[in-house]
Parts: C-alpha cells; sequence; structure tokens
C-alpha cells in the first residue's frame, strides 16, 4: 500500500472515530469547529430536512447512460440516497456494507417498494468504477435480482456540488493523498424529492429504515403494523432515529383497553340474553 493510500486511509478513520463519537456529527453544537483537526472543520453532513432535490440535475449511471435524478424521483417510490467515492479506501465500503445489510432485512424490496441511489462525489470517477461498487453492494444484500433498484451514478463537478450543497455533505479533496474527507450516512427522500430524514454512522437500524421509509412514501408501502408503529414513534432530528412519543402510547393503550371492555361487556350482555330466554317462566300446567 502507498504512502498516499496510508494517510488516506489514517485520516478516514480518524472521520469514523469522530463520528461514531456522536450520532448528530453534523451537529456542531457537540463537537466545536475550532477542536477539529484542519480538514475535518469543513466537513459534515447538515440535516436540511424538507429541502427539494433539484430534479434536473444530470448524472451518469453505471451503464454509462446519461440520467437525471428525475429519473429516480417524481414518481412513487421513496429513494435512499448515500454520498460516497468508490475508490475508497474504507469508510465508503463501511456505509454500503452497513445500508446494504440493514435493508436485508427488511420487508421491502429495491426497485419495488423503494429505490436505492449513491452518488460519488469525485469527478474523475468513471462509470467502470460505479459498477464495480454495484456489484459489491448487491453481494453483501445478497439478492442479486434486485439489481434494477440499485443506482450508482457519476457526474460532474457542478451536478455533485449542486445535490451535495441542497442535501448539507460537505466534504475536502486532500491533494496530499488524493483522497476525499467526509461524513458517512445515508437520507430518506419522499417519492417527490424532499428530504425526509438523515441517518449518521455506518451502521443503521433496521427498525429506524422501515419506519423511515413508510413515513416517506405517506403510508404507500408497509402495513398496518408499521402505520401503528408510526403513530407511537416520531422521527428525532437530533438524535437522527425514531424515539417513542409516550402520549400516543398512552392514548392508544387506553383507546385499546376500552375496546377490550366494550368487547367483554357485549359478550356478558349477549350471554345474559341467551341464559334469559333459555330459562324462561315455566307455565302452569
Amino acid at each position: 500500500m502507498s504512502l498516499r493510500r496510508v494517510l488516506g486511509t489514517l485520516l478516514t478513520v480518524t472521520v469514523l472515530v469522530v463520528m461514531a463519537a456522536t450520532p448528530a456529527f453534523a451537529q456542531r453544537e457537540r463537537i466545536p469547529a475550532e477542536s477539529l483537526p484542519g480538514p475535518l472543520k469543513e466537513v459534515g453532513f447538515d440535516q436540511n430536512l424538507g429541502a427539494q432535490v433539484p430534479l434536473d440535475i444530470p448524472f451518469v449511471d453505471e451503464h454509462g447512460q446519461p440520467v437525471m435524478l428525475a429519473d429516480y424521483l417524481g414518481g412513487d417510490k421513496p429513494v435512499v440516497f448515500t454520498f460516497v467515492y468508490y475508490d475508497c479506501p474504507m469508510l465508503c465500503g463501511l456505509v454500503l456494507d452497513g445500508l446494504a445489510q440493514s435493508l436485508s432485512v427488511l420487508p421491502f424490496t429495491p426497485g419495488q417498494e423503494f429505490d436505492v441511489v449513491a452518488v460519488s462525489i469525485a469527478p474523475e470517477e468513471t462509470p467502470e468504477m460505479a459498477i464495480e461498487a454495484e456489484v459489491i453492494a448487491l453481494e453483501r444484500y445478497g439478492k442479486p435480482e434486485t439489481a434494477p433498484g440499485w443506482h450508482f451514478l457519476t457526474g460532474g463537478e457542478a451536478s455533485i456540488r449542486r445535490l451535495t450543497e441542497t442535501a448539507g455533505f460537505r466534504y475536502v479533496f486532500l491533494p496530499e493523498t488524493g483522497e476525499y474527507a467526509h461524513a458517512s450516512g445515508i437520507m430518506i427522500v419522499t417519492p417527490e424529492g424532499t428530504i425526509a430524514q438523515y441517518f449518521y454512522g455506518v451502521e443503521y437500524p433496521p427498525k429506524d429504515v422501515r419506519l423511515a421509509l413508510v413515513d416517506a412514501s405517506s403510508n404507500q408501502i408497509g402495513s398496518l403494523v408499521d402505520q401503528m408503529m408510526l403513530f407511537c414513534f416520531q422521527y428525532d432530528p437530533q438524535l437522527g432515529r425514531y424515539t417513542v412519543l409516550i402520549t400516543r402510547v398512552l392514548r392508544l393503550a387506553a383507546a385499546a383497553f376500552v375496546l377490550v371492555l366494550a368487547v367483554f361487556l357485549w359478550v356478558m350482555w349477549q350471554r345474559e340474553r341467551r341464559t334469559g330466554r333459555t330459562s324462561g317462566p315455566v307455565g302452569a300446567a
């Protein structure tokens, strides 16, 4: 391994350690920018919740075909976005591995209920590199037949900057190592292109990702159980995950108690009616 690659890997490890220390890495209230190493002061993943992803940004897909973000948004499926670069020595591979592992246990299928879009932040990367990354991700996911639901894009500097600035994803190129310093995470985008949720780090709790996809789809995917869970859980932007809403849980429990009590009283009333009919007054002989 070359010295440049070693330095790049060490820097990547530093970024990962810093992010692991705080789930909301992009929230600089927890880690003052002055205390970070030089390049990391410019790195982060800000929560631009509610921002509209521009649909007219051009990219190139893993097959070398020109595409627009409108090809993946503006339809009827939410999209999981992640920013990586395919020649990344470590962190990006961990992001894609963590995403594949999280999605592998969900009852949803890429290409059917949602899509996955990975975007390279390195304008020099090629579709050949993108398709290699796709092959590895699909191996990790374990379902190669879902390839139509996975999209690995490359693009020019202008396209990359426009998308990452909208998403709040800030990164820095390090000429001395030839690597990029960047944060890690994924974001869930609604079918219309509105940024709905962020998850930081390299591990994404399947329960939270599942709820985020159901939420972003406006309950168009998922089961009745998912919708009940969304009633009891709410996305917390500060923590980057779903948390229990105690008041809603108590309200749901109270409603369930009233329903059970009503059913019990109705059953008892029906039993008394049947008993009354079978043991009615006996006529005189």
